[in-house]
């Protein structure tokens, strides 16, 4: 019973028209399906994927009228991507400066190319080489060439003011291994294959603690069978972890 990676990604946008604008024309992703949040019907919940809404590439936004977020620690602080190797990257330089995104130059992170930037409302994104061999699905009518689109999430990161209980979380708990630590940034991977099964761990303890508003990320969630679901929430509950329990 292991986790396969991420499932898919929620954050935040308090301007669903310019949101979908970015993530469209700009990142090339697929809106997928527009809804309602369910626990608010008030508002928008926009989908973004790959060509076929696959598992691992959604990031998925609940559109709130709320102000930017104060950054801090006990937070999701930075949401990669993945694309196919250098020249994908270099791609990727140069189109986010023709439309005036800001971003940094290309870093080793881990041991991956890793180029960051953020959207109009400072969401924390990444461009991440992915060495792996899992498939996407092309989107047809996307602005990006399809050697060039992305792949899906992968990996994401996490701020704590300390990694002693979020360790044995992560490892304890959801049977993750830690596999390098650099800088104050720890890497864990989960089961499935490359940086869609990788979370890293910003260790920030002079950081004040992060309150939620747009341009930051309400939830993640991880990929497994479906034949796991009650396994899981066995487990949880064994740990004492709060968690949805197994379906009515």
């Amino acid at each position: 019973m292991q986790l396969k990676g991420f499932h898919h990604l929620t954050a935040v946008t308090a301007d669903a028209p310019r949101n979908h604008h970015f993530y469209t024309d700009v990142m090339g992703l697929r809106l997928v399906k527009k809804t309602v949040n369910q626990d608010d019907v008030r508002a928008y919940h926009l989908f973004y994927a790959d060509g076929k809404g696959s598992p691992g590439t959604d990031i998925t936004f609940f559109d709130w009228p709320v102000g930017p977020e104060k950054r801090g620690t006990h937070s999701i602080v930075r949401t990669g991507f993945r694309v196919k190797g250098e020249k994908a990257l270099e791609f990727w330089a140069a189109r986010l400066k023709e439309n005036k995104v800001l971003s940094k130059d290309p870093v080793m992170r881990a041991g991956r190319l890793t180029l960051d930037f953020e959207d109009f409302e400072g969401q924390r994104l990444a461009l991440v080489e992915d060495e792996s061999s899992s498939s996407f699905h092309v989107w047809e009518k996307s602005p990006v060439p399809a050697e060039h689109q992305i792949h899906g999430l992968g990996p994401i990161t996490l701020s704590v003011p300390r990694i002693e209980n979020t360790d044995a979380i992560l490892t304890e708990v959801m049977g993750m291994k830690k596999h390098s630590e650099n800088d104050g940034l720890h890497a864990y991977r989960m089961a499935g294959e490359g940086p869609v099964a990788e979370l890293h761990v910003k260790v920030e303890p002079l950081l004040p603690i992060a309150e939620q508003g747009a341009g930051s990320v309400h939830h993640v969630a991880f990929n497994i069978p479906m034949a796991d679901y009650n396994a899981w929430a066995k487990r949880l509950g064994e740990f004492r972890v709060p968690n949805s329990g197994p379906p009515a």
